[in-house]
């Protein structure tokens, strides 16, 4: 998929950004995708056709525990259904003891689910409660494209978002200072009670390669395909893209934000 991002690139730089990116000739490169500029959306491909979100589907899992009476130096015990939690983790082992705070580094940083579901737990008792005020919590939101089984992003039937809703979405996990500041971090330190040290990195190869990226979201199932929300912010302008099932999300989404921040300058 280098060949779109070299097409968009040359399209741009030899006559200007066109009324839509050359990704629409590719129907192939995303399932579903959205560009938006500041507050306008520019473009977009079936954004409103639900699919499964990966880990994008964190962004509320941090927006429900930011909302509720969060703090951050709340003491987690990680659970053994936590410790056993399969896809990315952090590398947590049951009994072991971190803040909040730690975990949600972990959660944001590395998508570690075993963090995931230590802080579900942790919330709400058990995970299926969590999950129940997320669905909640999507509900008025009037994220009507979406619906939630898991905390995680884990493929299960009818865990669904589209990428109209998972813009809205980002657009609010992105007011969090905390998620603001994560979203953005290439690696974070964090430590168990006992002193055990881990350095988790990001799963975001975009930052501090892309200019002007900051965040916000990658995620990876094998129904879901990859997908990213990508966040990059140049001379006041944000620009927002996300792609769902997108079979070269790196290359996609760098060509499309820049061929964003070429429109904006050229608008």
């Amino acid at each position: 998929m280098r060949s779109i991002a070299g097409l968009l690139l040359i399209g741009f730089a030899a006559g200007g950004a066109a009324a839509a990116p050359v990704i629409d000739r590719y129907p192939r490169a995303a399932s579903a995708y959205v560009v938006a500029i500041g507050d306008t959306v520019k473009w977009a491909r079936a954004a409103d056709r639900p699919l499964p979100p990966a880990s994008l589907t964190k962004l509320m899992t941090a927006i429900v525990l930011l909302e509720s009476d969060w703090d951050p130096a709340a003491i987690v015990t990680v659970s053994p259904r936590a410790a056993r939690a399969i896809g990315a983790r952090a590398g947590l082992e049951a009994r072991e003891q971190l803040t909040a705070a730690s975990l949600l580094a972990a959660l944001l940083v590395r998508s570690a689910n075993d963090a995931c579901i230590a802080l579900a737990e942790h919330h709400s008792g058990s995970v299926e409660r969590f999950v129940a005020r997320m669905n909640e919590r999507a509900s008025e939101l009037a994220l009507s494209g979406t619906h939630f089984e898991n905390p995680c992003g884990l493929d299960a039937p009818g865990h669904r978002s589209t990428a109209n809703n998972l813009l809205r979405l980002a657009r609010l996990a992105a007011k969090f200072p905390s998620v603001a500041a994560l979203a953005a971090s290439t690696k974070v330190d964090i430590a168990t009670r006992a002193g055990r040290k881990l350095t988790l990195r990001t799963t975001n190869p975009l930052l501090g390669r892309l200019d002007g990226a900051i965040g916000l979201k990658s995620g990876f199932t094998a129904e879901g395909g990859r997908c990213v929300i990508v966040l990059a912010r140049r001379g006041g302008v944000d620009v927002w893209v996300v792609l769902l099932n997108a079979r070269d999300r790196w290359w996609t989404a760098t060509a499309l934000v820049e061929d964003a921040f070429h429109g904006a300058l050229r608008d």
